[in-house]
């Protein structure tokens, strides 16, 4: 069974910082991408970064957010700087990974940390 863990959300005051972290667990053959979305009230969920053979950032968080990844811990990490009150969010850790050695990848989701953005 696979697990996807989020931890560091928050509330924090405009032009802060916070740094989440998502730890997958359980059988893990390998991990090929690891990505955080957003989910805001009344909105879809959307793509804020995604880490795999491309980097890639949404255009509201370039040059505030920063993805790394500790492939041995098979954790991702986001660095979110300059923080604004748009930012507001349920925050997704997302990973497409082989969980068995002759199985396709699968796609998993984590269950979300609040974070919050306050003027």
């Amino acid at each position: 069974q696979v697990q996807l863990v989020e931890s560091g959300g928050g509330l924090v005051q405009a032009g802060g910082s916070l740094r989440l972290s998502c730890a997958a667990s359980g059988t893990i053959v390998s991990i090929s991408v690891m990505s955080w979305y957003r989910q805001a009230p009344g909105k879809q969920r959307e793509l804020v970064a995604t880490s795999g053979e491309i980097t890639n950032y949404a255009d509201s968080v370039k040059g505030r957010f920063t993805i790394s990844r500790d492939n041995a811990k098979n954790t991702v990490y986001l660095q979110m700087n300059s923080l604004e009150p748009e930012d507001t969010a349920v925050y997704y850790c997302y990973a497409i990974l082989r969980s068995r050695i002759g199985r396709p990848p699968g796609n998993y989701w984590g269950q979300g940390t609040q974070v919050t953005v306050s003027s």
